[in-house]
Order: C-alpha cells, then structure tokens, then sequence
C-alpha cells in the first residue's frame, strides 16, 4: 500500500511539472497584447466603433424622416402610435443591454460572431420591414427588432472599449459616440432623398444592404485585446451590490428622467418644420444639424469628463438642454430660430450620453466590486425605458395639447405641451448634483 502511495505522489508530481513546463513555454512563446490607449490595432478599433456606432444608432435617429413620411404618405397616413416605432427602436438598444452584455462576457471569445449576427439581425428587421402595410408591423421590424440586432453588434463596442483604452478611456467613448452624429448627419440626406425618389419599401431594403456591407466590412477589428478567459461562464458574471448605491440611484433617475424626453425633439422637428412652413428637405436638415451638434458635444464632454465631477457634467447639459427647448424651440415661428435650436439642443443633450463614462467611474468609487460594462448596461436600461415610455406618451401628450391656436410661436402650435414636458424632463435630469450634496458619492 505504501509503495503504491509512493507511485501515485511520483506521478502527480511529475503531471504537475509538466503541466508546469508547459505553461511555461505557452508563457514564453506567447505574443505580448497590443498596447492600450496607443496604437495601430487601438487605433483602428476606435475607427470600427465610430462606423458601427454611425450605422447602428444612426437610423434611429433618423427616423424622424420616416416619421414624417410615414404620417403624409400610404399605407400609414393618418395612423396614429407611428412614433412608437423609433422609440422601440432606440429603446430596445438600450433597454436589454444587461441581458446582452452577460452573454457576451460569458463567451467572449466569440465576440465577432456576436457581432456579426447582430449586423444580420439589423439587416433582415429593414427588409422585413419593407413589407409593413400596418403601424404594428413596423413596431415589431424596424422597431424592436432591430434595437435587438443594433444592441448585440453594439454591446462589442462597450465591452471592447475598457480593454483597449484605460488612462484615455474618457475621449475615447466621446470620440466612438461621436459616431451616431456622423450617422446623423449622412443618414437624414440620403433616406429624405431616396423617400423622394422611391418610396418607402425601396429605401429600407436599400438601407438593410447598405448596413450590412458597411459594417460587416469592420467586424474583423472587434476583437478583445487580451486574449479572453474560456472558462467564464454566466454565473461568473459580477454581483449587482453596486445597485444599491446612493450615487447609482442618484445618477440612473436623472438619466431615466432625461431619456424621457430626449429623443422627442429629433423625432418631431421635421413634422414641426413643416408646421411652420418649411419644406421636407428643410425639415429633414433640422435634424441633420442637431447630429452634426451631438458630434461636437460628445466629443467636447469627453474632454471634460475625465476633468469635472459627473454632476457637474450632468447639470451642464441640463441647463443647456432646458435653456434651448424653451426659449429657443418654445419662440420659434420660423426655420431660423430652429435650426438654432437644433444646434444648442444638439451640444448639450447629445453630450448626455458621453456622461456616462463618469457615472460608471462614481459608481465604482462608492462600490468597488462594481464591473464596468455591468455598470454600463444598466445605465443604458434606465435610458432605455425614458425612451420606450416617450413614445406612446409623446402621441397622447399631442392629443390632448389645447393650447393650440390659443398661445404664440411654438408653444401654441399644437406641439406646446410637448415642448414644456421636454423641457421639464431635461431640466430634471440635473438633479443628480443634489445626491452630491447629500454625501451619495465618494
């Protein structure tokens, strides 16, 4: 028995040493990552997240064209809940990041494939939406299935940016942000020009060609800097103390109250542009200026998030976002004034999103167990249900607006409750800084 005892221990230790000597030369032979913050490999990351960020945010904001379409045009005219179909959309971006993120920390070595599925998704939710004839079909196509292919390709974005950018983690998520802006930008022209040509059906199957081509051409360079752990598993994923937080409950009502109006403007301002007389070209710039505008903002609050408390931040936008819903869009009875709007609106409540590189960081100082990307993707839940609610109220709030014909400029246009309960919510958004005062962040 002793002699056998005495085997076995020979053997496990020299599986042992070879086990050793084997990682050993694994250790050595292994190629060194690329470094973070600097780099042709970093470099040409941040450049795929900007194209996926351009194509994947960029259509849902720019569905205030299709709104505008789709409420003079058939087989929709006159259908109400239209605007559901762009808040479901951006809603579900956000709303199942937490879902999806676990499962792409879970198999995070399969990243492009995630990605690439999603791209698909987003594809088929544009062709199958070209054969919508009922408001409820566009809801369930370009809506939410297509927030739920957007948030899959997405979702390796925000993962993938902590591993490749640390010290510059701040500039790098405004600068990726900044992706939606030149979406923003292009996507309003060439859909308010093919909805001229074509129609409707013929614009969103070329759409769903062009998303695929386009970002399928950049799903090569989502890849994780450090090689991923294989054995990481759902039940691996971090806790959710940091829930429980004074500075994570301060920081998601303000972002929830702010994503509740948010989205509005952009998805009404070529409807309201035509109410005051302008054309559906002029409409359509409106919203390309505010995307050019959100550009500028979220690369702006880049910079300054790594430097000023994420309050401070968040009252900023606050105070700029309220300032030009009612004193600029409020007083505007013509495109100048608008477009004016559309500029300040675009700056300060399109920087809100690159706060949120803050909030995670003042959320891990208050709980340090707290994971980044978990962090993120509640975040985003909180924008997310702002977003989807806006939508059937926005339509309730234009049905009961009684001020019409009764107070001047905007306000008496029939968009006048609108207007005030958006600036309301921006306004809100900046009570965050009150959870400072009263100790909630370390």
């Amino acid at each position: 028995m002793s002699e056998k005892s005495n085997h076995d221990q020979q053997g496990a230790g020299l599986t042992s040493l070879v086990e050793s000597a084997q990682a050993s030369h694994e250790s050595i032979n292994a190629k060194p990552p690329p470094p973070a913050d600097r780099g042709k490999d970093a470099y040409l990351f941040l450049a795929s997240c900007c194209v996926l960020e351009a194509v994947v945010w960029g259509l849902p904001f720019t569905y205030g064209v299709f709104n505008d379409y789709y409420s003079t045009h058939g087989p929709f005219d006159g259908s109400g809940n239209l605007a559901i179909v762009g808040t479901c959309s951006l809603g579900m971006l956000y709303l199942d990041l937490p879902l999806v993120f676990a499962l792409v920390q879970a198999y995070k070595q399969h990243i492009r494939s995630f990605c690439a599925l999603g791209i698909i998704i987003m594809g088929l939710a544009l062709a199958i939406s070209s054969f919508a004839t009922t408001v409820t079909h566009l809801i369930l196509t370009q809506g939410i299935l297509y927030g739920l292919g957007g948030s899959l390709s997405y979702s390796t974005c925000l993962i993938l940016l902590s591993d490749w950018y640390d010290k510059r983690k701040g500039i790098a998520f405004g600068i990726m942000l900044g992706g939606t802006g030149l979406g923003g930008t292009i996507l309003p022209i060439v859909t308010e020009r093919l909805l001229q040509s074509f129609d409707f059906r013929t614009t969103l199957r070329a759409l769903a060609v062009a998303v695929v081509v386009l970002s399928g051409a950049f799903v090569y360079y989502m890849k994780p800097r450090v090689e991923p752990d294989r054995r990481r598993s759902l039940r691996s994923q971090v806790g959710m103390r940091f829930m429980k937080t004074g500075a994570f409950a301060a920081l998601q009502l303000a972002n929830t109250v702010q994503g509740l109006g948010f989205f509005l403007p952009t998805l009404y301002l070529p409807m309201y542009a035509r109410s005051i007389g302008a054309s559906q070209s002029v409409g359509a710039l409106t919203v390309v200026v505010y995307n050019i505008a959100s550009v500028i903002g979220c690369i702006l609050m880049g910079f300054i998030i790594d430097r000023w408390h994420v309050t401070t931040c968040c009252l900023a936008c606050a105070v700029g976002s309220s300032f030009s819903i009612f004193l600029l869009w409020g007083f505007s009875g013509s495109v100048a004034p608008l477009f004016v709007f559309a500029v300040i609106y675009g700056i300060f409540a399109g920087a809100w999103v690159a706060t949120w590189s803050g909030m995670v960081k003042a959320v891990q100082r208050s709980e340090t167990t707290a994971d980044a990307s978990t962090v993120l993707a509640w975040i985003s839940t909180g924008r997310g249900i702002g977003n989807v609610v806006s939508g059937p109220l926005s339509e309730a709030l234009l049905r009961v607006d009684h001020w019409k014909g009764t107070l001047a400029y905007g306000y008496g246009s029939g968009y006048g409750i609108l207007i005030v309960f958006t600036g309301i919510t921006a306004a809100l958004s900046g009570s965050c800084v009150l959870g400072r005062k009263l100790g909630y962040f370390k």
